[in-house]
């Protein structure tokens, strides 16, 4: 081709192609994060898989806006590139219970004193529903 005849994009059509590139990146970025968290969960052992799955399931499901990615070697999930929420199982650190935890970025304020971490041992209806609550409250709705 000759300098002439090869084609040229518009200012708009290159920030558009970068633009896509980036979200690409971002997408194997994510694939790739969510892929660790499931791995983390997996290698879990006795009870801490099962509430692991169960823990994910319920922070995905009632804010999908969450990103999963590891933080520490956990299970943890991001609003903005921030840490929201994150389990550690019980395994890992020779405790008795997993814990459950919310960072200083979670909106569970609640006067002068709130709690930001729980002891978690099984998860019945009852515990579903306050999960799903504290993580709803949590994002900021």
């Amino acid at each position: 081709m000759s300098e002439s005849t090869k084609p040229e994009f518009s200012k708009e059509e290159k920030a558009a192609m970068k633009e896509r590139a980036r979200e690409l990146k971002a997408q194997a970025g994510e694939a790739e994060a969510l892929k660790d968290v499931l791995a983390k969960i997996e290698e879990s052992t006795g009870t801490d898989r099962e509430l692991g799955y169960k823990l994910h399931e319920i922070i995905t499901t009632t804010a999908p806006e969450l990103k999963p990615k590891t933080w520490y070697g956990s299970p943890a999930y991001y609003l903005d590139g921030k840490n929201i929420v994150f389990f550690q199982p019980a395994s890992k650190f020779k405790v008795r219970y997993l814990t459950l935890g919310f960072n200083e970025d979670a909106a569970l304020d609640d006067g002068a004193v709130w709690p930001t971490s729980f002891a978690v041992t099984k998860i019945g209806p009852a515990e579903e529903k306050m999960i799903a609550a504290l993580v709803t409250k949590a994002v900021g709705r």
